[in-house]
């Protein structure tokens, strides 16, 4: 087995590894690239392989830095079938829609600026019809059911809980007379978050390919962020705020509505006007309440015996540009959730670019931002910003609560790696930036002193 690795390696965007195994060619995860504007471009328009080679694809969870460039994948020759759980693909069948129309959106309105120059307009990476091909090539199949991808290989998924329906990814290897286990993590989640079940262990793993997010640092204690998110909020509201929060569509946002609709029944926050501002968000919290499956039992428990966790009376999700806009004319505090957690796409960028020169705002942040990206930039303390070619002085409260984020902290991944069995003869390290994984690297040395632990960079193949 080789093992090409070709995205999120010393990053965390971009996923993709092709595997080659008895002839076949199996890719697992297309992810699309986010950071700098041009090499985003270039990165995403074009394959360091022929997609029409490609037999088949496996993909761990519906995060568009997993899944976001599967429409340009088949649209460029992919004809075999992409394999996820029913869950994923069901948020696929929303996400990658929705990232055809904000490419859109976003590539006219960006036209339009650069018509003032002279200069040409930008095409979107693909259309709406590229997004609807690709999701009628998925297969979807349930956790800890085995399903052969090709020959010599057999897939099983086991859940990650990280987000809706996101696996760990287990192929069963055949070649010629040895069998052996290839085990990739996906996106870990964090044990006892809201929602989800927690991560399942895994057994006889061979060799393991670990995500590596947080693995130089830890999160904070859930309780402490819950009172630093009441304490950052009670305070932009008292100066007359709003307050804006940029965060992923898909597993971010139901937790935050799931957490505030806590916080609010408990008075720890005041029952101010909240708005979840994208259509996708709005479509994928329609997708969690079809798969209740996937809930841990305290939320199964308030869907049976209560009702929809993912609502309350002060709460409207908008759909619709124009309902979008008129926030921009609310004076009242109110709070806007709004996709995505990056900042590097869809309204939040609106959002951002009408809220953060105001000294009475809050720009919060719940979840990790890649380096070069929008988000990262606020986060860094960057002012001005650039938001759609545009400098934006940052004169809001910047504030940061990391305890939402859906991704295991080092003590947790190490934990995770703990409850794994099997020799793990080989471990390669990914999905994290070069500081966390060069030194989650160096703890998984010293946890498995047996295991050869490499840390991949782009285009580096490992051979087993």
């Amino acid at each position: 087995m080789k093992i090409h690795y070709l995205g999120a390696t010393r990053t965390t965007t971009g996923s993709m590894y092709l595997l080659e195994i008895n002839g076949a060619r199996i890719l697992l995860e297309c992810g699309l690239y986010q950071g700098r504007r041009q090499e985003s471009v270039e990165r995403n328009r074009e394959f360091p392989f022929d997609p029409s080679k490609i037999d088949a694809v496996v993909l761990s969870h519906a995060h568009i830095d997993h899944s976001g460039n599967l429409p340009t994948l088949c649209r460029r020759g992919f004809q075999g079938n992409i394999y996820s759980t029913f869950a994923t693909r069901d948020l696929c069948a929303v996400m990658l829609e929705d990232s055809a129309r904000v490419q859109i959106a976003d590539s006219q309105y960006v036209s339009k600026q650069r018509a003032k120059e002279g200069l040409t307009p930008v095409e979107p990476l693909y259309s709406v019809e590229d997004a609807e091909k690709a999701v009628r090539q998925f297969v979807a199949i349930n956790y800890r059911r085995r399903m052969p991808v090709a020959d010599g290989v057999t897939l099983e998924f086991r859940d990650a809980g990280h987000i809706l329906g996101s696996a760990q990814v287990i192929l069963d290897v055949r070649e010629g007379d040895r069998r052996f286990r290839y085990l990739f993590s996906g996106d870990i989640g964090r044990p006892a978050q809201e929602i989800l079940r927690d991560p399942e262990p895994v057994e006889d793993v061979d060799f393991l390919q670990v995500e590596s997010t947080y693995g130089d640092r830890e999160h904070e204690d859930a309780g402490d962020s819950r009172d630093q998110l009441c304490r950052l909020v009670s305070g932009a509201i008292a100066r007359g705020g709003k307050v804006i929060i940029p965060a992923f569509a898909v597993g971010r946002t139901q937790q935050l509505v799931y957490v505030l609709n806590q916080l609010t029944e408990s008075g720890c926050i005041p029952r101010l006007p909240i708005f979840v501002d994208s259509p996708l968000s709005v479509n994928a919290t329609e997708v969690f309440r079809l798969h209740p499956e996937c809930f841990d039992t305290e939320t199964y428990e308030h869907l049976r015996t209560k009702g929809n966790p993912f609502g309350m009376e002060n709460l409207t999700y908008i759909r619709e540009a124009a309902q979008s806009k008129r926030l921009n004319d609310l004076r009242e505090p109110c709070l806007i959730i709004s996709a995505s957690g990056m900042a590097e796409a869809g309204r939040i960028r609106h959002h951002l670019a009408n809220n953060v020169g105001d000294p009475r705002n809050l720009i919060l942040f719940v979840g990790f931002c890649a380096e070069h990206t929008l988000g990262y930039q606020i986060v860094s303390g960057r002012s001005p910003v650039n938001i759609f070619g545009v400098p934006h002085e940052v004169r809001a409260e910047i504030g940061r609560v990391d305890a939402f984020s859906g991704h295991a902290g080092r003590s947790e991944l190490l934990a995770y790696v703990k409850s794994l069995t099997g020799s793990m003869r080989t471990i390669t390290v990914v999905h994290g930036e070069e500081a966390p994984a060069l030194a989650f690297g160096e703890a998984l040395r010293g946890l498995k002193p047996k295991s050869e632990v490499v840390v991949p960079v782009r285009g580096q193949v490992v051979e087993f």
